[in-house]
């Protein structure tokens, strides 16, 4: 039986140009699976929409949560009907006065914007009758990121240009350290410490008269950061953003740490510092993901920590550092190890501040294993889901006592046990 495939003979140029907005929305599609996907649609048949819908998906996608922005783009890009009605309602949701669902409304902005970026953009430019709706459209989409709610909108729900210009936001984000007192002593006009070595050596050149009494303070040195950046799937999201953000640090000069350290993990633990010592925040993390492995992949915390631990540990940490740890805590490994390698890091480290993206959840609880190991070896616990929260980290740096959430959700930690027992 002959595949029943449109004989017009463009089949294969449609799912390359669906791919690639696929990827503008942010779902990694690589040539191979292009080539498995025209193949696949050739043996089921073009007859069936949802028989090609569900062949592009099982050869697209790599991940569940990719499903709402792969349901969006199929439906707009496959000849809706009504895709033009569809794309001026989702780029500007204001105008509709209806409430849409919390996980499809981010999908469908997403899937709007990397259509209008690419041959969407210009089937509607061929049309004269939808110029202006076009026009409009993309006027509405760039007043999104001026917005209030632009600082405290998660960067899931983000469409590709509002990511964008978050990230233009972050490279002036500064996050400035706090000086740490160190036992050495300095020279000082005033101080509650007497130099007796510079005292009596000054009274002895004036033959016994001690003529001033000279004084001494504590020095003041500046700190290392360390950044442990989990990248495996369930962090995709967040991560690419987030090392936006280690990288901005990183080359503030005004931001007063001595060092700064990144480290990412999923399954194996990797040093990116040489990578984002690049000036272009572009060239650093295109040559971090070149060295990277285990991107969008498992988490495997306890195991990477361990190799922090013994590797890296007294290198980086030696100087008493202050660790970022930026993880959803969701382990797939060994939760005994992750308990021993979060207690010995937080021994070792000067303070350990923990930025988990699924605090942004209004009734979140501790109840996954490897949050529950690992929040008592934290001193801080705050959420990094939005520009907002970056911008709070600054002063839970500052101020030591700043523990965000964790003592709550410890405390909540304590009521299960007691009502377990």
């Amino acid at each position: 039986m002959v595949p029943d495939v449109p004989e017009d003979g463009k089949l294969a140029n449609n799912i390359i140009y669906f791919a690639r907005a696929l990827r503008r929305a942010g779902i990694a599609v690589g040539p191979g699976q292009i080539v498995q996907a025209i193949r696949a649609v050739h043996a089921v048949g073009f007859a069936d929409r949802a028989d090609v819908y569900w062949t592009l998906r099982a050869c697209f996608l790599t991940r569940g949560e990719q499903s709402a922005v792969f349901a969006q783009m199929f439906r707009l890009f496959w000849r809706d009907p009504r895709y033009l009605e569809h794309m001026m309602a989702m780029m500007m949701p204001a105008m509709r006065g209806v409430s849409e669902d919390s996980m499809a409304a981010p999908a469908a902005r997403q899937a709007a914007d990397a259509l209008l970026d690419g041959p969407a953009a210009s089937r509607i430019a061929d049309n004269p009758a939808t110029d202006n709706a076009a026009e409009v459209m993309i006027d509405a989409s760039g007043t999104t990121s001026a917005n209030a709610t632009f600082h405290t909108m998660d960067f899931e729900r983000m469409s590709a240009d509002e990511v964008r210009e978050a990230r233009r936001v972050i490279a002036r984000f500064e996050l400035p350290a706090p000086p740490l007192i160190s036992r050495r002593l300095q020279r000082a006009d005033q101080g509650h410490r007497v130099d007796r070595a510079r005292t009596l050596q000054s009274a002895a050149r004036r033959a016994g008269h001690m003529s001033c009494i000279h004084r001494q303070v504590p020095r003041r040195r500046r700190p290392d950061l360390v950044a442990l950046c989990d990248i495996s799937g369930s962090m995709s999201a967040y991560s690419r953003t987030l090392l936006h953000f280690l990288h901005a640090i990183m080359h503030r000069a005004n931001a007063g740490w001595s060092r700064v350290h990144a480290f990412t993990f999923g399954t194996t633990l990797t040093n990116i510092t040489p990578m984002l010592a690049k000036r272009e925040v572009d060239d650093a993390l295109q040559a971090a993901g070149q060295s990277v492995e285990g991107w969008n992949g498992g988490t495997l915390i306890g195991a990477c920590l361990r190799e922090f631990n013994v590797r890296w540990s007294r290198r980086v940490l030696s100087r008493g550092a202050l660790v970022l740890l930026i993880s959803d805590g969701l382990e797939s490994g060994d939760t005994e190890q992750l308990i021993t390698e979060s207690r010995r890091l937080q021994r070792t480290a000067r303070r350990v501040i923990w930025l988990n993206p699924l605090l942004r959840w209004e009734g979140f609880a501790p109840n996954a294993r490897g949050i529950r190991a690992l929040l008592p070896h934290v001193d801080c616990f705050r959420s990094a889901h939005n520009l907002a929260t970056l911008a709070a980290l600054a002063e839970a740096v500052r101020q030591a006592e700043d523990r965000g959430d964790r003592d709550r959700l410890l405390a909540m930690m304590q009521q299960d046990s007691g009502v377990m027992q």
